[in-house]
Parts: structure tokens; C-alpha cells; sequence
């Protein structure tokens, strides 16, 4: 056999063996690549992914879409040369597993951390608008979770809304952590709180609810420090809404929709349409006041936009030098602090006058 032809053959020998024991060698990454990308202005597997009622609504044009990030499952194993080929392509990214699922995380533990974070979301979207619009919303600080074999456990229930501690008037759930932390371990505090039961009757008979009811708890020390007292509560925030905002979204986690629940909603609320006919895509979390923050996974999002057609992407201002590296051509990214800058940058889109938006740049 001549010598060329031998070297040809043994290298391919090589890469093929090479090929083989990479299909079988596992590595520690993930990967990320561009999610579907929905409208909210529009409908969803046959239903309208906003649906208002008790409420004068309007027609709405073009697009406000919200868009996401796939990634492999906690439970999936990726190969070497999966890797490799995540690592070359240009829209995918290979990270280590553990920046997804930290702390050995699991499958189903991810998957309820994001349902609960998108569940979220839509409250505080429908917060975040409606103030927009100063549309009145009640609002109230909850219990939200109560660890098992904690001091609280039996006592304090999810859902009871707490009205003070200690006699002082609360007003956002971190004036519960701050109020039982100027206790010792060892020592009681004592909430007022409105029973989950009471008020839930109170929201259905359409009254505020009055019935309150004193539960002294002993503290206990935290895991992480023995000198901070906690009773084994998670404090959060509930709404009441004055008609019904629905978001049907199926299968999305996470918090990042956000912002774009938010402008769709106020679209549908108001006369003037929002997005002229544009193609307008985001990403974003927000808060009960209107203000955007950062999100993961930019550079698939803005992938994934622009290959469904959309020519703006409106993007948290704390992702803008990460999503300004590689902008898809054709895109034009927006950056925005709050959902009022988001509305100025969408009233110069419809308008025209695109030479006054914000810009994401890479400095």
C-alpha cells in the first residue's frame, strides 16, 4: 500500500475513532439557543395570549413580541462532541452546568423555580401597567411561603396577608424581615395579620377585609448566621385587580416577559396604537413599579427575534454592552430603564423618528 495512502487511511481511522469516544465522553456544559418568540398583541395555539374583560379594550397592530432562551434539561448529559459543535455554532452557546443549574439543581426543582418566576412576572406587569395608566390597584404584603418545621409552621399560613409586626405598620415584604430581625433568637414577635381564608372571602364579596388576628411567634437563629432571628417565613405581594387581566402562556418560565406583558397590556388599555405596525420584540423583568431588569441568555433572544422578523428589540439597559457584540443585522437595539422609556421608544418607532432611540452600544 502506498505511503499516502496509508497516512489517509490511518488519520481517518484516527477521527473516526476520535468522533466515537466523544459521542461517549460527557463534559459539565449545558447550552442555550434561541426559544420561540411570542406575540402578546396576538394569539397563542388558537387563544389570545392577553385577554382583558370589565374593561374598554382597543384594536392593536404589529407586533410586541416577548421571547425566550431553550437550554438542555438539568438531566440531560451533553457529549464532547456536542460541545464542540455548540462552541463553533454562532447562534447556540455551551456553558458550564452549573451557570444554569446551580447547586446540583434538578429537573423539576428549575422547572418550579421558573413557573413560580413567571407567575410573578405577570402580576407585576399587570402592576406595572396599570400605574402606567394610573389605574388604582390594591395592593398588600402576604405570607408567601412558610418552611416546613419552622417556628411559623401552623401558625402563619401562605396567603395571610400581614398588616403589621410588632404593632408597626408594614408596606412592602421587606419590612417583615427587617421588623423580626431586631429581635434576639429565642424571643416572640407578634404579627397582625388578615387569615388567607378571610381574605379570599373578602376579594370575592368585592369588600376590604377587617377581621384581624394577633399570632405571636417564638424566632429561632438562621442556618447561616446564629446571631439573625427569623420565624421561617417568606414575605411577598398581592393584587387586586379592578376587571380581569388573564395572560394565557403555557410552557414559558422565568421572569423575563415582563416588560413585554406590560406594554401589551397597555396597548390593548388605550386608544393609541403603540407600535405603528412595527415589528417591535423585547426582554426584560419589571417590577410593581415599572422598572426593567436585566435578564440571561441576550444573545439568543435578539437571534431569535430578528429571525421572526422583528427590526427592534427593546433591551434592559444592563444587557445592552453584552447584546451590542453581536447585533443580528437588521436589528436595531433599544435600550430602556422603566416602562416609560420603553413607551417613549416605542411612541419614536410608530412615529419615525428613529434617530432618537436610546441605542445599545458596546461601551
Amino acid at each position: 500500500m502506498p505511503r499516502r495512502t496509508a497516512t489517509m487511511l490511518a488519520s481517518t481511522l484516527m477521527l473516526i475513532a476520535l468522533l466515537c469516544a466523544g459521542v461517549f465522553i460527557n463534559v459539565p456544559y449545558s447550552e442555550m439557543s434561541p426559544g420561540p418568540t411570542v406575540n402578546t398583541l396576538g394569539k397563542h395555539d388558537g387563544e389570545p395570549v392577553l385577554q382583558i374583560s370589565g374593561h374598554k379594550t382597543y384594536p392593536t397592530s404589529g407586533h410586541l413580541n416577548m421571547t425566550t432562551v431553550r437550554v438542555t434539561s438539568a438531566d440531560y448529559n451533553m457529549n464532547l462532541v456536542e460541545a464542540v459543535y455548540g462552541w463553533l455554532a454562532h447562534d447556540n452557546k455551551v456553558v458550564p452546568h452549573e451557570t444554569l443549574y446551580p447547586d446540583g439543581k434538578t429537573e423539576e426543582q428549575s422547572t418550579q423555580e421558573n413557573a413560580e418566576e413567571f407567575s410573578q412576572s405577570q402580576e407585576s406587569a399587570k402592576v406595572a401597567a396599570l400605574k402606567q395608566l394610573d389605574i388604582p390597584v390594591q395592593s398588600w404584603v402576604i405570607v408567601s411561603t412558610v418552611l416546613k418545621d419552622s417556628p411559623a409552621e401552623g401558625r402563619l399560613h401562605a396567603g395571610d396577608v400581614v398588616k403589621a409586626v410588632d404593632g408597626t405598620a408594614v408596606k412592602a415584604p421587606a419590612d417583615v424581615a427587617e421588623l423580626v430581625t431586631k429581635h434576639e433568637p429565642g424571643e416572640k414577635v407578634t404579627f397582625t395579620i388578615v387569615p388567607a381564608a378571610e381574605q379570599a372571602k373578602a376579594e370575592k364579596e368585592n369588600r376590604t377585609a377587617t377581621a384581624t388576628r394577633e399570632v405571636t411567634v417564638t424566632t429561632t437563629k438562621a442556618d447561616d448566621d446564629a446571631d439573625r432571628a427569623i420565624v421561617g417565613i417568606q414575605a411577598g405581594t398581592d393584587h387586586t385587580f379592578p376587571f380581569t387581566i388573564d395572560i394565557k402562556l403555557a410552557d414559558v418560565g422565568g421572569p423575563s416577559a415582563g416588560l413585554m406583558f406590560a406594554l401589551g397590556i397597555v396597548d390593548k388599555l388605550t386608544p393609541e396604537d403603540l407600535t405603528g405596525g412595527k415589528f417591535v420584540a423585547g426582554t426584560g423583568t419589571i417590577d410593581d413599579d415599572g422598572v426593567v431588569g436585566p435578564i440571561g441568555g441576550i444573545e439568543m433572544k435578539t437571534v431569535g427575534a430578528r429571525a421572526k422578523g422583528a427590526q427592534y428589540f427593546l433591551t434592559p439597559a444592563d444587557n445592552c454592552a453584552a447584546a451590542a457584540r453581536d447585533v443580528p443585522e437588521g436589528l436595531t437595539l433599544v435600550k430602556v430603564k422603566t416602562i416609560e422609556d420603553a413607551l417613549g421608544s416605542l411612541a419614536d418607532i410608530r412615529s419615525g423618528r428613529t434617530s432618537d432611540l436610546p441605542k445599545c452600544t458596546k461601551g
